[in-house]
């Protein structure tokens, strides 16, 4: 894959921007007096997925096929090649069901970036520096917060386990893209990890499937869904520094 085989899309994508948009609205009869005060929507996670793909040029046609409806803002390459698929002020089809800190329709505050992955390999080095330059491009313009960089395996645990344990979450956070405690001290006596995974931001809806979610995000592990001691006093430290604590 090289970014030459991009460039048509990106072509096709700059014609449809130029293209004008009439107003959305009810169905019921109205005027359409339009005000000049408003502006677009403003993305305030970055969902990361995994193609689980062999190659790049099959993702592209499943993103880009109508029938297949499912899309991403980005797709990164294992080469480091970058493929913008959707606008970003568009509300792209990546996350689908979805839950994080009470919010359940992550589609509408987010952007989807697809990484070329098929599952049970490393994320090449060049994937991953091509994806921190855009990640950091994408934090300056919205002001994304450090614990919004989540994974798709995060705010769907029953459905996804993407991105893989092989995914180098430790190397985002200490880029500013996630949050980690190194070395954290024990979490103390009688701390929930049940009630501390939703204030992370996990769904209640199933908590094994959330403390395996977590296990895989922070602990590269998702073989069980039993938090050990080390596991707690991760929760523990995460929720503290999301709290600004």
């Amino acid at each position: 894959m090289t970014p030459s085989r991009f460039a048509p899309l990106g072509a096709l994508m700059l014609l449809a921007a130029c293209a004008p948009m009439a107003p959305q609205g009810p169905t019921v009869p109205v005027s359409w007096q339009p005000s000049p005060n408003f502006d677009e929507r403003r993305p305030n996670f970055v969902i990361l997925h995994q193609t689980t793909n062999d190659d790049a040029e099959r993702a592209l046609r499943t993103l880009t096929d109508p029938l297949k409806k499912v899309s991403a803002h980005y797709l990164v390459g294992r080469d480091g090649a970058i493929a913008q698929l959707v606008d970003e002020r568009a509300r792209a089809w990546h996350a689908g069901e979805s839950w994080w800190g009470g919010m359940s329709d992550l589609n509408s505050a987010s952007i989807g970036i697809e990484l070329d992955n098929n599952g049970e390999e490393h994320f090449a080095s060049a994937q991953i520096a091509a994806l921190l330059s855009l990640l950091a491009d994408i934090k300056a313009r919205y002001r994304i917060p450090d614990a919004n960089f989540l994974g798709h395996g995060d705010v769907a645990p029953r459905r996804k386990v993407d991105p893989s344990r092989h995914f180098p979450w430790r190397h985002l956070a200490e880029n500013g893209f996630g949050i980690w405690c190194d070395a954290p001290p024990p979490a103390p006596p009688g701390f929930d990890a049940s009630l501390a995974l939703q204030t992370l931001g996990y769904s209640p809806a199933d908590g094994d499937a959330a403390a395996r979610a977590f296990r895989r995000h922070w602990a590269g592990d998702e073989a069980t869904a039993e938090l050990t001691d080390a596991d707690k006093a991760m929760l523990y430290c995460l929720v503290k520094r999301k709290a600004g604590g």
